[in-house]
């Protein structure tokens, strides 16, 4: 289970992303100030995965933080600021942040963010298992039952975007978000449903009877399956 560093001074914003944190499958380590974050030293064994750093704190900023916890822990750093301005973004990045995110945010952007972040650290596999189903991001392959099958590039992008949200439903605008001119195709509705089906019928057993992408009725779609990163 990945760790996540949490610097906030905001009860309610810290009790809110860590709620949203823990549905996610992340154990939240949580601190309200820069002291208590500077002094908050975990052993090696233990250590986040990620931090997200507040860069207004009550005692101090999160430029501190962010410099004290690359050299502690080498791991990635995302900004929370209620402040876009391009000073404060240039600072950040900088300093070795390695993104940040302006309030108030969409809470799967966030989590999109902090993946993203993670496997660009090589924090997060790269290699994917369900029901008979492999894949690896990194080389974009995909098999099935130890045989490679082809996917299209907007096929392969729904794949991951299910992969990528194990724990979520996703709702069918959701998916037309992400995959709006991917592979420079138009998608709306009626197109959305044909890929579902095309790509339900290269990685599964059995299409009338899905075992991967799951329909949820009336609201969408989700990972089906014994998920294993």
């Amino acid at each position: 289970m990945k760790r996540i560093f949490l610097v906030e001074d905001d009860k309610e914003i810290a009790r809110h992303l860590s709620l949203l944190l823990d549905a996610e499958g992340f154990t939240v380590i949580h601190a309200a100030s820069q002291k208590e974050a500077l002094e908050m030293q975990m052993p090696v064994n233990s250590k986040p995965d990620l931090a997200l750093v507040d860069i207004s704190l009550p005692d101090g900023n999160g430029f501190t933080v962010c410099t004290e916890i690359k050299q502690l822990y080498g791991i990635p750093v995302i900004f929370l600021t209620a402040s876009g301005d391009e000073a404060s973004v240039v600072t950040g990045l900088n300093i070795g942040a390695d993104d940040y995110i302006t309030k108030p945010f969409r809470p799967r952007e966030l989590v999109a963010r902090i993946n993203t972040a993670l496997r660009k650290s090589g924090n997060v596999p790269s290699e994917f298992e369900i029901c008979g189903l492999y894949v690896d991001t990194a080389s974009g392959i995909v098999k099935k039952d130890n045989k490679e099958i082809f996917l299209s590039a907007l096929e392969y992008r729904l794949l991951l975007v299910f992969i990528n949200n194990p724990r979520n439903i996703i709702t069918r605008d959701q998916l037309l978000d992400e995959l709006w001119d991917a592979a420079g195709e138009f998608v709306n509705n009626n197109t959305l449903t044909v890929y579902i089906k095309r790509l339900r019928e290269k990685i599964g057993d059995n299409p009338a009877s899905p075992q991967i992408i799951l329909t949820v009725r009336g609201t969408g779609y989700r990972l089906g399956g014994n998920y294993v990163p």
